[in-house]
């Protein structure tokens, strides 16, 4: 996986959450759904880049690819 595609992963994660965020906050009932599908894009965006970082060989060149 790409770093471009890992940053969108978050991006999308935290757009995702914040809504959540924001409809709890209005008590709407689709609320609890964006929290779990934000957050769950997030964990893997998390875990992808855990991973890219335990393979990389040269720590220095990780942004450059």
């Amino acid at each position: 996986m790409k770093n471009i595609q890992i940053l969108v992963l978050f991006i999308i994660g935290s757009v995702v959450t914040a809504l959540g965020v924001l409809f709890k906050s209005m008590e709407y009932a689709v609320a609890s759904f964006f929290l779990i599908v934000g957050m769950t894009f997030n964990g893997v965006a998390l875990v992808s880049l855990v991973l890219k970082l335990l393979k990389k060989k040269d720590s220095d060149t990780f942004l450059d690819s």
